[in-house]
């Protein structure tokens, strides 16, 4: 085996894992459990303060467990039933008593949810008291990132600040040339763990399609294709599935799914094309592993460059990522990978990121049907060229111009859009001065 394909697989567990909802108010939960825990008591209070993307990507997104929104519940649902030791399932456990004890809490205004006033993208800071005891946890940089921890005012665990990122900025390898040659040639038994995130993912579809969720978009393209309005075609069955799950994720369902670079859209949106596409295809178990390694690894390739937070919606990433994995089941070489790429940057790359909610489900829909047509527009050689704006000829030179345009060419827009939010009737308007550790 290669030597860098050890770091690809380390990479693939490291970013592909289970989450139970939305990761923005997930992390906020898990911080407030953190607190909590310290603390060793249930808190009588509660203090959390955010940055503004995890308040942008938390206010209109279901809390699972709690038949709830926003990030003051995932707070109090975290404190009162959470699991830190979960991660990103950190709400795995809580019971309907749990919540409505959470519940309760917010009615007696013992929570209170500020913005940080810090530069961080991912933030969080979470204060318990109870009586004259006192915790605080402080999570920065990933999702899981608790890198501060003190109990009445000692300080248990300080994670200097820059190595809770280092795994963010180490040194990248990856290629769309190497991960084609990874995704094609890697032993099939150390990729064939990455089959579990088509099973997680496809139960969320199903899931979706089995009740009332969110928009109910997947559910809607099922009746319409059965009612003949629309098409039985391989995009659309891969657009109804993603859409299905994204639904019942963004409703808050208390199911886990794959997700990819702390986001489960992503996840699902990496995943859930490549299975149905496989399906219809009627292609094998390995080669549908092979798809999802080209998949997700492409994912956190284009993610690397853009950002964990951006004002770029991650389902482009992701639709893109899927698009790639569909020439590897079509028999397509590095050429059509590339191709499918240009194609979708020249096309979907402005679609912004204004949070997590119902409407994500639309965005997916978006994404997969423009990734997979990418796709099929490179297998029969059509792409669009390196003189059409962002898109350069050179496919690793397209990916850094994407990033930059989600990592710095869109920060006013990511201002504007929390402003916009804000201003909307989120009563948590007010700022603290940071004292991220």
């Amino acid at each position: 085996m290669k030597a860098e394909w050890t770091q690809y697989i380390e990479l693939l567990h490291r970013e592909v894992v289970p989450a139970i909802g939305c990761t923005e108010p997930i992390a906020v939960a898990l911080t407030a459990a953190k607190a909590a825990e310290t603390l060793g008591a249930t808190p009588e209070k509660l203090e959390a303060f955010v940055s503004g993307n995890l308040l942008k990507n938390g206010m209109g997104v279901g809390v699972p467990g709690t038949g709830e929104r926003g990030l003051n519940i995932a707070v109090a649902a975290g404190a009162i039933g959470g699991k830190s030791e979960a991660m990103l399932e950190v709400l795995k456990d809580l019971s309907p008593m749990q919540a409505e004890e959470a519940k309760q809490m917010l009615a007696e205004e013992r929570v209170v949810l500020d913005v940080a006033d810090n530069d961080e993208l991912i933030y969080c800071e979470v204060i318990a008291t109870k009586g004259d005891d006192s915790a605080r946890v402080i999570l920065k940089g990933h999702h899981t990132g608790l890198v501060y921890v003190e109990k009445n005012g000692d300080v248990i665990m300080h994670v200097d600040s820059g190595s809770a990122e280092d795994a963010e900025h180490e040194e990248w390898s990856l290629t769309m040339d190497s991960i084609f040659d990874f995704a094609n040639n890697a032993p099939f038994e150390d990729i064939s763990f990455i089959l579990e995130a088509a099973r997680m993912n496809e139960a969320m579809a199903m899931k979706g399609l089995s009740g009332s969720y969110g928009l109910g978009v997947g559910k809607n393209i099922e009746e319409s294709i059965k009612d003949h309005i629309m098409g039985d075609s391989i995009i659309n069955e891969a657009v109804k599935l993603s859409t299905a799950a994204t639904d019942a994720r963004m409703h808050g369902v208390q199911m886990p799914v794959m997700s990819n670079s702390g986001s489960g859209n992503q996840g699902l949106t990496c995943t859930i094309p490549v299975l149905a596409c496989a399906n219809r295809l009627e292609a094998s178990e390995e080669k549908l592993a092979r798809a999802l390694i080209m998949s997700h690894l492409t994912s956190i390739h284009i993610k690397h460059s853009l950002g964990r937070l951006s004002a770029l919606c991650g389902a482009t990433v992701a639709g893109t990522a899927a698009g790639c994995a569909l020439v590897l089941l079509l028999d397509g070489g590095i050429k059509e990978v590339e191709m499918t790429i240009n194609n979708m940057v020249g096309s979907i790359a402005g679609m912004i990121c204004d949070g997590a909610k119902n409407g994500c489900a639309l965005k997916v829909a978006s994404a997969v049907s423009t990734g997979l047509q990418s796709a099929f527009l490179a297998m029969k050689g059509h792409s669009i060229s390196g003189s059409e704006g962002i898109v350069d000829n050179d496919v690793e030179k397209t990916i850094l111009n994407l990033g930059c345009l989600g990592s710095h060419g869109m920060k006013e827009t990511d201002k504007v859009i929390l402003k916009t939010m804000v201003s909307k009737g989120c009563p948590h308007a007010a700022t603290r001065q940071g004292t991220a550790a």
